[in-house]
């Protein structure tokens, strides 16, 4: 279960009431709406499938991969699939171990989608085991498709940007300093990321927009 706009709001107005920064956020880009990813196993493998290529591809390799596998991309049938297969299908050699090892620990019951440890960092590192997943792809995973009020990816670009930007900094911050920077804002983290990429988002389309 995604947050839901409800809980964003309400996790918003709890930071601006201690961070003068979110106050002048929201009255400048307002609040953001929910980002909701699908909860279980095939999420992970489209972020996989995803990593640096663009949408349109990785929507056509994605189809060609139900089509070759079988619709519902069953991990014990991509476990199972030959390595050819799947590189025909547009997964580079890479990204076929990526998503036999996703597949593999699904199948293997090794990690199960549906309990995960309630922990946040017990959660990441479980996920992380499998190869191709990183802390960025388990915190999104965890944020998006959970709903866990207080993921906070301070390796995210747009996250450290905003960051930056929100506390007057005259640089971008590392991600240690983001994380730093963030820890008072707990347990509220998760809402205070997707309104970094929601403001970031404005000021891009701000930039782009016809004088």
């Amino acid at each position: 279960m995604s947050l839901s706009a409800k809980q964003i709001r309400a996790s918003l107005d709890a930071l601006a009431a201690i961070e003068p920064a979110f106050q002048h956020g929201l009255a400048a880009f307002g609040y953001p709406p929910p980002r909701i990813r699908e909860r279980g196993y095939q999420t992970l493998l489209r972020t996989i499938v995803g990593q640096q290529v663009s949408v349109a591809a990785a929507n056509a390799i994605w189809t060609r991969l139900e089509t070759m596998v079988g619709a519902a991309l069953a991990p014990e049938a991509v476990a199972a699939a030959p390595d050819d297969l799947l590189r025909a299908a547009g997964l580079s050699r890479q990204k076929v171990a990526y998503a036999k090892s996703l597949a593999d620990h699904v199948a293997s019951g090794s990690i199960d989608f549906d309990r995960l440890p309630a922990d946040d960092e017990e959660a990441i590192a479980r996920m992380t085991a499998i190869k191709g997943i990183g802390r960025w792809s388990a915190e999104i995973y965890l944020l998006f498709a959970e709903g866990r009020g207080d993921i906070w990816p301070a390796g995210d670009l747009a996250v450290q940007i905003e960051t930056g930007r929100l506390m007057g900094l005259a640089e971008r911050p590392s991600e240690g300093e983001t994380r730093r920077i963030a820890q008072r804002w707990s347990p509220h983290r998760g809402a205070a990321a997707i309104f970094t990429w929601h403001s970031y988002s404005a000021r891009l389309n701000a930039a782009k927009a016809p004088v």
